[in-house]
């Protein structure tokens, strides 16, 4: 063959390769991200859980909430958690469940249908409970426990089946995480040789179970107090970096509260001043590059103090919702503006869908509907 005719081939056999169809993005996806449309929510109604009807004087504070399929769980004080089926039927621990013990839980989550409900101060308790749909809340099993002058632990959250992570205040110069990698069945407390320093004062809130936020291999951690700051992991909780944030900070009740994340890049901060609760100022931000910068957002406007922030999910991060003690916001601004949605206050708030969420607080549960 000669050398041009060899030549021709070359180039025609590039013109034809480069002809082929090449991967293309997920167009539906991108086109859905672009054009949805977030909503103007006409109503919000509030189904009141009325537990006299089940013969109960009172209820626990509850500050936690965890869905698992159908199926949501609240723990609260005095060793109480209370479980809600879809099928109507309603269960509580039974008395004694924990021993002589009546632990202040204020941490849930699940893995492989248990629930680990985590208790707030020395000695802290973290048990693993076995979930079943007919018979309810079986065999508390206690998987960590630690005691100390400091310790006091404020949340909890997994990863995925194997991998999770708690987080509460330091008791050296880090912050006290524990982390597991066998489903919960038991728990290791991290050294602060891996973990950013803290300041003398800078700590988490028992507010909401909502100081962890997950996605994919990523977490991230608020703090508040003596200083606020967000603490990042991308590796379960193998390496981590901690960024400052605008956020209010300098007194043992200012700072951050809660943080959600809609994706790997995009969140929201919150918290303010349970002591001065209608302070507005320096209380919310937002990121867009995975809590590396954050911005302020609705300075100066409502809401004031938060103690818990969700995105609305299957909208994008677009709608979001803020609860306190002083009533329930919306924003459907990704977080840079917001309407007070209801005048009841609550500590903490877990979607189901998105129009179905769980709220709870002050002896109290209610079943969110938006319409």
């Amino acid at each position: 063959m000669k050398l041009k005719q060899f030549l021709f081939l070359i180039i025609l056999l590039n013109i034809l390769l480069s002809c082929k169809e090449k991967p293309t993005k997920n167009i539906k996806n991108e086109r859905e991200m672009q054009t949805y449309t977030p909503r103007i929510i006409k109503k919000v109604s509030l189904q009141k859980f009325d537990y006299k009807k089940f013969g109960l004087q009172t209820m626990a504070i509850i500050r936690a909430i965890d869905i698992v399929g159908d199926n949501a769980y609240f723990v609260g004080s005095k060793g109480m958690i209370y479980a809600f089926y879809p099928n109507g039927n309603f269960v509580i621990t039974p008395n004694n469940f924990f021993g002589a013990i009546s632990p202040n839980f204020r941490a849930v989550s699940h893995a492989n249908k248990k629930l680990f409900a985590l208790s707030i101060e020395s000695p802290a308790r973290l048990y693993q409970i076995d979930l079943d749909d007919k018979q309810g809340l079986l065999n508390p099993n206690l998987v960590y426990t630690e005691q100390g002058e400091k310790v006091f632990y404020d949340a909890i959250a997994f990863f995925d089946a194997k991998n999770g992570i708690a987080m509460g205040d330091p008791t050296e110069n880090c912050l006290s995480i524990i982390k597991t990698n066998d489903g919960g069945n038991s728990w290791v407390k991290l050294s602060c040789d891996i973990l950013p320093d803290t300041v003398d004062g800078e700590a988490g809130f028992a507010a909401s179970n909502t100081n962890i936020a997950i996605v994919g291999d990523n977490a991230w951690i608020i703090s508040g107090g003596m200083q606020s700051r967000v603490f990042h992991t991308t590796d379960k909780g193998e390496t981590w970096q901690v960024y400052t944030t605008p956020l209010l900070y300098g007194t043992e009740s200012s700072g951050g509260y809660s943080i959600a994340f809609s994706d790997a890049k995009n969140g929201i901060i919150c918290g303010g001043d349970y002591i001065n609760k209608e302070q507005n100022i320096k209380n919310k931000a937002i990121t867009t590059d995975g809590g590396k910068t954050w911005h302020l957002v609705a300075d100066g406007e409502l809401p004031g103090y938060i103690s818990c922030v969700q995105y609305v999910p299957e909208t994008q991060g677009k709608e979001v919702f803020a609860v306190s003690t002083e009533g329930i916001y919306f924003s459907n601004t990704k977080g840079k503006s917001w309407v007070k949605v209801s005048d009841e206050g609550y500590y903490t708030i877990k979607f189901v869908t998105k129009n179905v969420a769980w709220l709870a607080g002050n002896s109290k549960i209610a079943k969110m509907i938006l319409q």
